[in-house]
């Protein structure tokens, strides 16, 4: 069963937040647990330590407890919701009051009559702390607290300001809680926060099952899209619905689907074009041949077919030379052979290739009569081809009577070729395209009966081979011209000396290894040659 990226999701996250809220729970009720019973105890000490000041006012260990007194112990045992009781030195409890025992175990709580002297003497020392079922006192758990109380002689001696005085304690005051009145509070905490954390959950699972969808709903698109492309419809794009990540790959997966519907667009067209230029010239070959063979073509006409035959057959066999070279270069095996050579004697040689059909147009030609030699550092046969593509359809798509001219130019870092010629034009809306590859102008095959849409293609690659470029400029019904540079090779600087009365120049780095050891006998004097000393 496939799982889906919105289900992993969903349970990533929901198991995050559940661990969260336990973790977030588990630390929440432990403090809450210390705070509660650090609280608690500091309210038991302070009643205890307040009833123990009340109490040794009284002379108890002898009169005993006057009913005043006991009012009061009821009194702070029910507002604080604890027992309190009163014992002397030897764990004897004198009087208590006993409203958190009463109200959490009831009728069958029997008030402590003995309280253990060890526990007594702890509490009349300083004081004692017991918790949970650990407090000595009480069989179940309880939090007591013990204070000292002190005879009421002693006590009015010391407030008397005697230096030799000390306060002797006759007892103790205890006060007690039964745990179970903080686990009540610590339990009505944790349903709070149950419900919270629930509410909560249920809150979360919505918004990032909401969430989820809208994130994974644009790779589902992307997937059922993908899919169709596998078909062969390339129609289905993918809607954009933010500027996140996920829109700009929904973006970039439009523009692939956009070039992959473009090339498949290219890809029929050139089956189309390649299907009906190989078909044409084989065609005409087979009938001619056969018209030979059979007699049809009687044998001072065999000749006249023949040539005709020769013809498509350099034709077919150019065609076969272009997918090859595209399939090289698609392959990155196109490798230069760089040489220096003339690219204007190039320009004339390939001109004179034409010379038929420039005189069947009548195409007056302008421009070779001015070149000079320009030698550029290249692949001479691909630069050939480069001169021939041009040329080929310059001759074809200039009109009968008009021109096509060439200028060769020297630059700083360049040579430039230029061939303008006459004619129908370019649309301004097709002049980027048509260095594209299987792109073709003349969609009516009304001027270009043999083209396929690869020459400009591979006239730029070839010139992007030699680190140079093309550019197409057109008027309609005016002229289209084409530009195109190929970069001089990189040269060291030179430096010139003055040898007496020749100057000689010295490449630079010849020129720096050359003054070294001029600078190391002659220091930071300045360079002269011998002569001129």
């Amino acid at each position: 069963m496939q799982k889906s990226l919105f289900g992993k999701y969903l349970r990533v996250t929901m198991v995050i937040v559940l661990a969260s809220f336990i973790v977030l729970g588990s630390v929440m009720m432990f403090v809450f647990s210390q705070y509660t019973k650090s609280d608690k105890r500091k309210l038991l000490m302070q009643n205890a330590s307040s009833m123990a000041s009340i109490t040794s006012v009284v002379d108890i260990t002898n009169n005993g407890a006057p009913e005043l007194l006991k009012v009061f112990v009821r009194t702070f045992s029910l507002n604080i919701d604890a027992d309190i009781f009163v014992t002397d030195l030897e764990g004897n409890v004198l009087f208590g009051a006993y409203a958190n025992s009463t109200s959490n175990i009831g009728a069958n709580f029997t008030p402590q009559t003995k309280i253990s002297a060890d526990i007594v003497k702890c509490a009349s020392e300083g004081s004692y702390t017991g918790d949970g079922r650990k407090n000595g006192i009480y069989d179940t758990p309880y939090y007591v607290v013990g204070v000292p109380l002190y005879s009421v002689a002693e006590t009015s001696s010391s407030e008397a300001g005697g230096e030799n005085s000390t306060r002797v304690p006759v007892g103790a005051v205890f006060a007690a809680m039964n745990a179970a009145s903080l686990t009540e509070y610590q339990f009505a905490a944790l349903q709070m926060f149950l419900i919270a954390a629930a509410a909560a959950f249920i809150l979360a699972f919505v918004v990032v099952g909401l969430f989820s969808y809208r994130l994974v709903k644009p790779l589902r698109q992307m997937s059922a899209a993908a899919k169709s492309f596998g078909d062969g419809d390339f129609s289905i794009r993918v809607p954009v619905t933010s500027n996140d990540e996920i829109g700009q790959l929904a973006t970039a997966f439009n523009n692939m689907a956009d070039s992959l519907s473009g090339s498949e667009s290219m890809n029929r067209s050139f089956v189309a074009n390649v299907s009906h230029e190989l078909k044409t010239p084989m065609t005409t070959i087979a009938g001619f041949i056969d018209g030979i063979l059979d007699g049809t073509i009687p044998p001072e006409r065999q000749s006249h077919y023949l040539h005709i035959v020769s013809d498509e057959v350099k034709r077919l066999s150019r065609l076969v030379r272009t997918m090859l070279n595209l399939s090289r270069i698609d392959n990155g095996e196109l490798k230069l052979r760089p040489n220096d050579f003339d690219i204007s004697e190039t320009v004339l040689s390939t001109v004179l290739t034409f010379e038929k059909s420039i005189d069947e147009k009548k195409i007056d030609i302008r421009g070779l009569d001015t070149l000079q030699p320009m030698q550029v550092h290249g692949d001479e046969d691909l630069l050939h081809q480069v001169v021939y593509n041009l040329v080929e359809n310059a001759v074809k798509f200039t009109n009968t009577e008009g021109y096509i001219s060439f200028n060769v130019s020297d630059s700083i870092d360049r040579i430039v070729v230029t061939i303008e010629n006459s004619g129908s034009g370019i649309q301004s809306d097709e002049l980027p395209l048509v260095f594209e590859k299987f792109y073709k102008t003349d969609k009516s095959r009304s001027q270009d009966k043999n083209g396929m849409g690869l020459g400009l293609y591979l006239v730029r690659t070839i010139i992007k081979l030699h680190g140079g470029d093309i550019s197409v400029s057109s008027v309609v019904n005016e002229y289209t011209r084409f530009s195109f540079y190929i970069p001089k090779p990189q040269e060291p600087p030179k430096l010139k000396y003055n040898t007496g009365s020749i100057p000689v120049t010295v490449p630079v780095e010849d020129a720096v290894i050359s003054e070294r050891p001029k600078k190391e006998h002659h220091g930071h004097k300045d360079n002269k040659e011998p002569d001129q000393k």
